[in-house]
């Protein structure tokens, strides 16, 4: 960790919903957009690490997630692009790298297929696929190797989060327990879990379904600026599928995190040290 100041800001999108966000540093913009129930909060370790005087990193609380408005409506991943071009417009951000996790990928996608390289000069796409349901494949052909959502799970995983207080707080705590390395310490897993139920489950269930139902792999190849995909090899997701979602996009680049750099689906917050290092290699490339 430096020693950036972390301030929080907000804006307002264009239904009038009040995000907040995170931010520290004052130099080139980088803009961290979380996965699903996911908080700014979980970014302290690149808030810390990655901003300061060449760096400006904005770590962003979806609408219904952290200290974010948690309305009625709008979860699903189109609404989430829009809101996060409404926050690049407030903040005059035109030329930022973007960093998208798990879900946080997909609103880049979208935002992308929206609006193209608008706000965009840079991307890092960290352990995601642009399909992951085991349905979407054409006839006769195989699953998309990075499927990993059949039916009866997606809907399984709703089903739970529409429950009682019991059921949605024993499905959010599988969930994270998808998430992280067995090594992470159990203090760690509760704050997890803490930040993941600030998100209502009934919001946390339609947007889970909303983005089972999506594939972005006709947006991939439309990409022009440089790509950073990551992954880790303690991801649920299956083995290739980092390189796989690199070979999708024109002059992506691949990096893994092994099992002993603690490679899960949060590497950032396991590992954020190699994480930051990673990225900053990668955005500070000519």
């Amino acid at each position: 960790m430096n020693d950036a100041t972390v301030r929080q800001g907000e804006v307002l999108t264009g239904d009038g919903v009040r995000l907040r966000y995170l931010e520290s540093g004052t130099g080139d913009p980088l803009v961290l957009v979380p996965g699903f129930s996911q908080t700014a909060a979980e970014f302290a370790g690149q808030l810390g690490g990655l901003g300061g005087p060449r760096r400006r990193v904005i770590a962003l609380d979806h609408r219904g997630h952290g200290g974010s408005d948690k309305p009625d409506h709008g979860y699903r991943v189109s609404r989430l692009a829009m809101d996060l071009h409404h926050l690049l417009d407030a903040l005059d951000l035109r030329d930022a790298a973007l960093l998208g996790h798990s879900l946080g990928c997909a609103v880049i996608w979208c935002h992308w297929d929206l609006f193209g390289r608008d706000g965009a000069r840079r991307l890092v796409l960290v352990d995601q696929s642009p399909v992951v349901s085991s349905q979407f494949a054409g006839a006769g052909q195989e699953p998309p190797p990075a499927a990993v959502f059949t039916p009866e799970l997606a809907l399984g995983v709703a089903a739970g989060l529409r429950g009682n207080a019991a059921s949605a707080a024993a499905t959010t705590r599988a969930v994270v327990d998808m998430l992280h390395s067995p090594s992470l310490a159990a203090s760690d897993v509760r704050w997890l879990v803490e930040q993941n139920r600030l998100l209502p489950p009934r919001h946390a269930a339609d947007l889970h379904l909303d983005h089972y139902g999506n594939d972005w792999r006709d947006v991939l190849p439309r990409i022009t600026v440089p790509t950073l995909v990551i992954g880790g090899e303690l991801s649920f997701f299956p083995p290739g599928t980092t390189e796989w979602v690199a070979s999708l996009i024109p002059g992506a680049r691949a990096r893994v995190f092994s099992a002993e750099e603690a490679g899960s689906h949060l590497m950032f917050w396991e590992n954020p040290a190699l994480f930051n290092r990673v990225v900053a290699d990668f955005l500070d490339a000519a």
